[in-house]
């Protein structure tokens, strides 16, 4: 069993932004296709901004956004920040606030979670 928390910080500017998007959906999707693995998959910082796009249809990563969405949650104070807060809502995606609004990667630390980040 394994314990990942897979945080996606990239933001949504650049060509590379998105491959570290991707990779990130990639291991977030590879820890929840294992059914002894527990999985925190976050959206924090400029990374909130994927949600909104993510939501698209179009988009060519929109499926494999579905297919760990519902393992999803999000900075509350970052959705906020940038602006994403009706994404948020629209997807019923959890707002995580344990940190003075931010989610706690100490307390991530403390339940033994490998904290990986893209």
């Amino acid at each position: 069993m394994v314990n990942a928390a897979v945080i996606i910080l990239a933001g949504t500017e650049s060509h590379a932004d998105t491959g570290r998007m991707v990779n990130g959906l990639e291991a977030a999707r590879e820890f929840a296709a294992n059914e002894e693995d527990d999985l925190e998959f976050i959206f924090d910082g400029a990374g909130t901004q994927w949600i909104a796009e993510l939501e698209d249809e179009d988009h060519d990563y929109h499926d494999l956004y579905r297919s760990v969405q519902d393992e999803a949650s999000v900075c509350d104070y970052c959705a906020s920040a940038f602006d994403v807060d009706d994404a948020v809502e629209d997807q019923g995606i959890v707002r995580i606030d344990e940190n003075e609004g931010h989610p706690s990667i100490r307390s991530l630390v403390s339940d033994d979670y490998e904290i990986i980040t893209f």
